[in-house]
């Protein structure tokens, strides 16, 4: 096996157990926020499902050797920009806590982006 097939490999058991655990909860331990967070686990996903969104972009730049194309999440706000951080993160959590889990999963799941749909929370 390539170092290139072990990567994937290892990606795709993270994944699967990702998916066996949330194939055990119900949709109010998913919800339900966990303390000292005021996040849900579908808040988590949603977070990490939006970001990414990025690195999709990035990775699909490289194969096609040209700039990456980003979701249009805000036009106020540089998520390249260290300062930007906190309220990018912020905007996220505001703009997916709405959605339901069912579509949270789906994204998630499937890497899909919608970045001509972020400022309409078409998610």
């Amino acid at each position: 096996m390539n170092m290139q097939e072990h990567i994937l490999a290892a990606l795709r058991e993270q994944f699967n157990r990702w998916e066996e655990l949330l194939a055990t909860m119900s949709e109010e331990q998913v919800t339900t926020p966990h303390l000292p967070s005021t996040w849900s686990l579908k808040d988590v996903i949603a977070h990490l499902w939006a970001w990414q969104q990025r690195s999709i972009a990035r990775l699909e730049a490289a194969t096609l050797d040209q700039e990456p194309e980003f979701p249009n999440w805000t036009t106020h706000l540089d998520p390249e920009s260290e300062g930007d951080t906190d309220q990018v993160n912020a905007w996220i959590y505001a703009t997916c806590r709405e959605l339901p889990w069912t579509k949270v999963y789906r994204n998630w799941r499937e890497g899909s982006c919608a970045s001509s749909n972020w400022g309409e929370r078409g998610l």
